[in-house]
């Protein structure tokens, strides 16, 4: 698998994202849905990335600059043709590395408190993400679970293998 900076501009990369957003969609009422559209994606502060293996998409996810310290993980998916074979352990561990090399200290991120969500919870906590209290512009909302990581720990490493597979 191989990861590349995306500009959006693929017809199947976009098909993933409108995908996305339509599945969160039918996960949350409309006030509680904060997937990105393509626009809002490609938006300054905004890097995005897709995961390929071969000439096949297995996957996506951004960064969203918040502050020159803090950064937000914004609409991670992985392509249905490759969940559980550690698409988005890859692109999570991407993620960390960049916003560490453009020296954020925190990176934090939302997502959703219906079962459908928890492969993703379990995923951010095996990477270390912890639960905290809503950021930025967000607000306390019963369909949404903050989480959030220091990234000033030197010692980062990729959980195993075995571990992440689960909820890719």
């Amino acid at each position: 698998m191989r990861i590349i900076q995306d500009d959006l501009s693929s017809e199947v990369t976009v098909a993933l994202i409108r995908a996305h957003v339509t599945d969160l969609a039918g996960h949350s009422p409309a006030e509680s849905c904060h997937a990105l559209d393509i626009e809002a994606l490609r938006a300054p502060g905004m890097m995005f990335w897709s995961v390929w293996e071969d000439d096949t998409l297995a996957g996506c996810g951004a960064l969203k600059t918040l502050d020159e310290t803090h950064g937000e993980i914004k609409s991670m998916r992985t392509a249905d043709t490759h969940l559980r074979r550690g698409v988005a352990a890859k692109l999570l561990d991407h993620i960390i590395r960049e916003a560490r090399t453009r020296g954020f200290k925190r990176l934090s991120l939302e997502t959703g408190t219906p079962a459908v969500f928890a492969p993703a919870r379990s995923l951010y906590a095996r990477f270390g993400f912890e639960t905290c209290p809503p950021f930025g512009s967000y607000s306390e909302d019963p369909y949404s679970v903050f989480m959030t990581k220091s990234l000033e720990d030197p010692g980062y490493d990729i959980p195993s293998k075995s571990s992440c597979r689960q909820a890719s």
